[in-house]
């Protein structure tokens, strides 16, 4: 079994900025492909960023130029940096990693998810 366990949501302003991170632990040989998503109220859940084991990043339109993903291999811990935050990015944000666990299965596994509000 693996955990990601998500920190660093909150309040902030418009305009602010926040970090969130997602240290995975638990059996891992390794980690693939991890991501953030977000879930406004009302809407479905959508793809934030992601980036793969080699570093290449994908990013959905709205977030481009204001929110960068990066990972730390050596801690299992992927980050997000959301800067120039705006109201419409409030939601909860959930953390995704494909997983080669130690039995070299490969399962998908998310985060409890963290709450982000920016006030305007």
């Amino acid at each position: 079994q693996v955990q990601l366990a998500e920190s660093g949501g909150g309040l902030v302003q418009t305009g602010g900025s926040l970090r969130l991170s997602c240290a995975a632990s638990g059996r891992i040989f390794s980690l693939n492909g991890m991501g953030w998503y977000r879930q406004a109220p009302g809407k479905q859940r959508e793809l934030v960023a992601q980036i793969g084991s080699l570093g290449f990043t994908n990013y959905a339109d709205s977030v481009k130029g204001r929110f960068t993903i990066f990972r730390d291999n050596a801690k299992n811990t992927v980050y997000l940096q959301m800067n120039s935050l705006k109201p419409e990015d409030t939601a909860v944000y959930y953390c995704n990693a494909v997983v080669t666990e130690r039995s070299r299965l490969t399962n998908d596994y998310w985060g409890q998810g963290t709450q982000v509000t920016v006030s305007s």
